[in-house]
């Protein structure tokens, strides 16, 4: 359970724990790693604010599904733990999710910090605007979209921002291409 070699015994050779002593061992792994794996999702969702990616709210559906896939996986691994079955495929899968949540952050970091691109004004509408409160609150202002295939853009503005501006208001949306091609807003003004 705890080294993934075979027991034969009461007391694994490979590693020298007892089935007991393995599964504290396990849990104890477990524990810590999903702390770490929990400071990188809020990690995460702080760093998609520091540069907004255009496509910011797919990008926060794709790692909640990621994230509670992972915690998921967690449960069932410590379940298995407990009832001293073979974890070892959950382990690696765990274990392989667990920087997920911060290379994400670092590539949306780099993505906005290291872009060189200069920023194109495109024109928009506000069409509506959208605030959730909480610890990390999210404002966002509805507007009609530049792009092709798309009717709407979904645009992540500070309070500021999101307090200037009404329905109805044509604004210029200041978009950089970004170092990793992910296209991020830098201002919201008045046209």
């Amino acid at each position: 359970m705890n080294c993934g070699a075979e027991m034969s015994e009461e007391r694994c050779e490979a590693c020298g724990l007892t089935p007991t002593a393995a599964e504290f061992s396990v849990r104890s792994k477990l524990l810590n790693r999903t702390a770490v794996f929990l400071l990188g999702a809020v990690a995460f969702v702080v760093a998609a604010g520091r540069y907004p990616a255009l496509e910011l709210d797919g990008i926060l559906i794709f790692i909640g599904v990621v994230f509670f896939a992972t915690l998921g996986i967690a449960i069932w691994l410590e379940r298995r733990t407990v009832a001293h079955q073979d974890v070892d495929l959950l382990k690696r899968l765990y274990y392989g999710l667990i920087p997920l949540p911060w290379l994400l952050a670092l590539l949306l970091i780099a993505n906005g910090a290291f872009d060189t691109s200069k920023a194109r004004s495109e024109p928009a509408r506000i069409i509506s605007k959208f605030s959730m409160p909480g610890p990390i609150p999210s404002r966002r202002l509805i507007v009609t979209s530049w792009r092709d295939g798309h009717r709407l853009e979904r645009i992540a503005v500070d309070r500021v921002d999101f307090d200037r501006f009404t329905k109805g208001d044509l604004v210029n949306v200041q978009v950089h291409e970004g170092l990793a091609s992910i296209p991020w807003v830098s201002a919201v003004s008045m046209q």
